[in-house]
């Protein structure tokens, strides 16, 4: 049965735990709060019917300040690592967990307000978030979704008459972030670092019993259970980082408490898409020594893991989380590999794949190519068919180089045995026309710095369903302008 906003009833299991792990604060309205843009897809996971929802109850209860009927929204405390340094001074400064919805699923998912105001973690800070920020988070939580790189989701955009300082007086808003989980690496790590080992286990088990079910049926003993879980979480940042990796997608800032142990992609800040292959690519400017650039990701997983594993040794084995995280190299590896075959059109493995994809990378670094262009046209390539063959080419600045590889892709593909209506489907459901690029999220913040949500919401129709080329959408499959090498992003962003 689907519902309105306002029959929606929420819960709130986080508030089962002392005091300490959270603060209550009431959210703090908007001026003139309005709606911005609307997620249906995500409305139907709660169970809401899109089409009753009403702007006006999106904007008052996400904007406005108003709470749903069984909300008791709460910041939440945690700890983690920023560029490598320790911080115990973390926690929800912006953001405000309303609480969850039980689906008719019996799926749990969490309501989380961004730019809800001041809570008792903001510091210095205002508790709002603008505009800006708030339109990138939402789109590339559509566009991430469409992709099927695992992220949490957003149901709504609010916007208002609101302004903050930030880089100059911008616009406020908020959005509503939804997912089955906001427990992050940095909530063990407060736990660990404070010395509170009774709380530390009282959170893994509620993550056990709410996240992690499986792992502790399967168990023979709470410590057995406590390593498969953190196996799974080890295995799900694999799969997501993968995925990054294989599209290009550069997060910026991978610091512990911007990790979800659900493996989803968390905490957007100044992400972005490679226009070109550069593995030393930096999407955040403020990263003066790289440690986040895009070729380094595997191994700050690597590195967040080991965080969390840390955390863990109250519960767990030292010697048994040294195993798990040893496995770790193997692992990503074979996700790598196996997503890049998707790719590339290749549903069975061969000895060889590995080189393969090694020479593409080598070729798209050395002569800076869209990767995710040239993968969509390769999946029309057909060794008959001249015309396709060039169209692949002209993406190579020296395309000798690249004559080579195309051939031995071609004898490898046929490889697989299915004719080329059968592999073009399968490559064209995993290679996208349409990335959420930093130039059309800059156009489409330009836009509604001056009241136009147009482009919004246009985006988040290309963004949503990335894989199904429209003409009216054209512009968004090409080359990205040139002044798109000119964008500059901070965390901020």
């Amino acid at each position: 049965m689907l519902k309105t906003i306002n029959e929606l009833t929420l819960e709130n299991t986080y508030l089962d735990f002392p005091d300490h792990f959270y603060h209550r604060v009431d959210p703090s309205g908007l001026k003139n709060a309005h709606l911005i843009s609307f997620n249906p897809d995500v409305a139907t996971i709660l169970d809401l019917d899109p089409c009753s929802v009403q702007p006006s109850d999106l904007a008052r209860f996400f904007g406005g300040g108003d709470v749903l009927q069984g909300s008791e929204p709460l910041a939440m405390k945690y700890g983690g690592h920023q560029f490598g340094q320790y911080n115990p001074d973390l926690g929800d400064g912006r953001g405000l967990l309303l609480g969850e919805v039980l689906n008719s699923k019996g799926e749990r998912w969490d309501l989380h307000l961004k730019g809800a105001g001041k809570t008792a973690y903001s510091r210095f800070g205002d508790g709002r978030a603008v505009l800006r920020s708030s339109i990138r988070e939402y789109l590339i939580s559509a566009a991430m979704q469409g992709l099927g790189i695992p992220t949490t989701q957003a149901l709504c955009l609010v916007g208002s008459e609101e302004y903050t300082m930030r880089e100059g007086m911008e616009p406020c808003a908020k959005v509503l972030r939804v997912t089955q989980c906001h427990i992050r690496f940095g909530h063990f790590e407060h736990l660990y670092y404070t010395q509170q080992h009774d709380s530390l286990k009282t959170l893994a088990d509620y993550c056990l019993d709410r996240y992690f079910p499986t792992c502790k049926k399967q168990a023979d003993n709470p410590a057995t259970a406590y390593l498969a879980m953190f196996k799974e979480i080890r295995d799900r940042s694999i799969l997501m980082v993968a995925k990054w990796q294989v599209y290009g997608f550069v997060h910026g800032v991978m610091n512990t408490d911007n990790m979800s142990i659900l493996g989803e992609t968390f905490d957007y800040g100044p992400y972005v898409f490679m226009d070109q292959y550069q593995p030393d690519f930096v999407s955040n400017h403020t990263d003066h020594e790289g440690r986040y650039a895009f070729k380094r990701q595997p191994d700050v997983l690597l590195w967040n893991l080991s965080c969390l594993a840390q955390a863990l040794l109250p519960l767990i084995e030292r010697d048994e989380l040294v195993a798990a995280l040893d496995e770790y190299k193997d692992l990503y590896l074979k996700a790598y590999t196996q997503q890049m075959r998707l790719r590339l059109g290749w549903l069975s493995e061969k000895e060889d794949d590995d080189v393969l994809i090694d020479q593409l990378i080598r070729l798209a670094t050395v002569q800076r190519i869209d990767l995710n262009r040239f993968l969509r046209d390769l999946c029309d390539l057909q060794s008959d068919n001249d015309a396709t063959l060039h169209q692949c080419l002209s993406h190579f600045s020296n395309p000798v180089a690249a004559t080579d590889w195309l051939l031995a892709y071609t004898q490898r593909s046929e490889q697989e045995g299915i004719d080329f209506t059968s592999r073009q489907q399968q490559m064209r459901s995993v290679n996208p026309c349409y990335l959420l690029r930093s130039y059309m999220l800059e156009e489409a913040i330009r836009e509604a710095n001056n009241g136009d949500y147009r482009l919004v919401n246009t985006l988040q129709s290309v963004v949503r369903y990335p894989f199904d080329t429209k003409d009216e959408y054209a512009r968004y499959a090409g080359q990205p302008p040139e002044w798109a090498g000119g964008i500059s992003l901070s965390c901020s962003s």
